[in-house]
This record gives C-alpha cells, structure tokens and sequence, in this order.
C-alpha cells in the first residue's frame, strides 16, 4: 500500500527578476515527520515555504499538500495547512479571545467547536489567563504562542512555520517546542524553519537549503555524519585572533567561533598532535575533544556553499 507524503514538491522554483530565490527544489515529507528547514540568510527557505502555503506561485514546478496540487488546487489545499509567517499577523488592538473569535470565524470552524477547541488551546499553551489582554501588549513568546493557537484554531494536518521563534527568549522557545512535540505525537506534520540549531536537534529530519537548493537531507545524525576530521575546542585569551591564526595550521579543515570557544575541525584526531600544531603557530590555549553538534555541521556546511559559490 502506497502511502501519500504530507508534503511534496517537484522541480519547485520562484525567481525575483535575476535572482532565483528557489531552484528546482525536490521534497517529500512523511505524514507526521517534523522537518527542519536549515540554510543561511538568502538561502530560499521562507520563498519555499509561501509557495507550500499557497501565498506565492511557483514559477516552475509543483507542490502537493496532502495529495493535492499547490498551483491547480489552493483552494482545496487551505483549509489543510496552518502557515505561520516570520511577521506577526495577529491584530494588535483585539485581544487573545477577540482574536481567536475573529480567526476562527474566518476558517470557518463552527460556533461550538470554536469555544472548545479556543479553551483546549489557550489551556495548552498557557493563555488561558490573558483572554482580556490586548495581543500587541503580550510578550515576544506568547504572541508567538497565540499565533500558533490560531493556526491550530480549524486542525490542519500540515504546519508550515517559518522562524516562528526567532526573537523569543529561551524558555518561551523551549515551551513553543514543547507543544510542536505534542503536535507530533498527535500526528502532525510540521515544515519549520529555523535559525537555531537546537530546534533542529529535534526535528525527525532537515534539509540545509543554499542557494536555492536543497544541498543535503537527512536525520540530524546523518547531517552531522558529513563532517570531516575531529573537533577540537580551543579557548584562547583572544579568540578572534586565534581563529584567523588557525587558518595557517596544518589540518585544520574548517574553524568558526562559538561564543568565547574557537572550533576547530582537525584532520588528525590526538589531542597532543593539534595543541603541538596550534603551539608551532603561536597559538595560545586549552584544548579538548567535542562532539560534533549541528551548530558545527550548519558552520561547515555553511562554508562549503560559500566556496562553492566562489568557484
């Protein structure tokens, strides 16, 4: 029995004049997989989720969602997907109830389901209390929290998120994830992209996007499988000096700085052989063995689009 993918798209593409935001993008997303969309600034990744949402057509290509065409059945495609955009899109001046009300009634979701499914939510995500509160007075979290409780208002089985945590502070970001799991484990699949690379810990699969393109897929493990060498940890007294230092080090396969700690991809493995290697270069410092995160296959991967752009 074959089994439709939640989401899918083949040969996707949207230019802009010169530019072309998304080229020829391939995608299929299992139905209750959470997919973390990865890549840098520029990399296409909110431009391919407004064409999933049906906002902006492809110029080439098509998308399914849930079987159905994004460019010859958006009308039908809808009422399946809750898309949130970077920008909040809530109604500053209408409170949390006003705007759950207004929504709702916009979805079409019946009089009596919008009752119980607007307590179910504002219970779960904690809002319950703010119903008379003005949404423009809320902070960064919770109008993140509303806007997701109003793009779960009419139950779609397919989320589209686009950086719905950027700017939020840490706990409002480990709540906000707390209810995608639970979404999760209900069985909705979620297309979310993000800029941290602890979210994408805990998506069932990403796809680094650069250039338009999607340049790799897979489990986070298998993304960091694709890391060379063994990472090293320096802690240097200047760590920026020491980062455009290493750049002279024999093995050093890629470096980048994460927070005060210089990060080091070395092509040998003995901790002795890179502390003789960093010393022989003037390099100061402490260094240890680290496993490899998904900050430091976003930095590497990061950099080989780079490189490639500038052959």
């Amino acid at each position: 029995m074959t089994v439709t993918p939640a989401i899918e798209a083949s040969g996707l593409t949207r230019r802009f004049g010169d530019i072309v935001a998304v080229d020829g993008v391939d995608l299929s997303v299992p139905t209750g997989a959470v997919l973390g969309l990865l890549g840098p600034d520029g990399a296409g990744k909110s431009t391919l989720i407004r064409m999933l949402a049906t906002v902006l057509a492809p110029d080439a290509g098509d998308a399914r969602i849930q079987g159905l065409s994004v460019t010859r059945q958006a009308g039908k495609v809808t009422p399946l997907i809750g898309y949130m955009s970077q920008k909040f899109a809530m109604y500053p001046d209408l409170t949390v109830a006003e705007n759950i009300e207004f929504f709702a009634r916009l979805r079409g979701v019946a009089p009596k389901r919008r009752r119980e499914r607007s307590l179910e939510l504002l219970d779960g995500m904690g809002l319950a209390d703010f119903l008379d509160r003005q949404a423009g007075r809320l902070s960064g979290g919770m109008k993140q929290k509303l806007f997701l409780a109003v793009t779960l208002m009419h139950a779609p089985g397919v989320l589209l998120l686009d950086e719905p945590t950027t700017g939020v502070d840490p706990v409002s970001r480990r709540e906000f994830w707390r209810i995608l799991a639970d979404l999760h484990r209900a069985g909705t699949t979620v297309l979310v992209a993000t800029p941290y690379m602890d979210e994408a810990e805990r998506c069932t699969e990403v796809i680094f996007l650069d250039g338009g393109r999607v340049r790799h897929q897979g489990s986070p493990a298998a993304i960091k499988a694709l890391v060379p060498g063994r990472l090293f940890e320096l802690r240097a007294a200047v760590p920026r000096a020491a980062l455009a230092a290493s750049e002279t080090v024999p093995g050093v396969l890629a470096a980048h700085l994460y927070g005060d700690v210089v990060r080091l991809l070395f092509e040998v493995d003995d901790p002795a052989q890179v502390q003789a290697r960093l010393a022989a270069a003037g390099i100061d410092g402490a260094v240890r063995p680290a496993a490899v995160d998904m900050e430091t296959a976003f930095a590497f991967l990061a950099e080989l689009g780079r490189e490639r752009a500038s052959r």
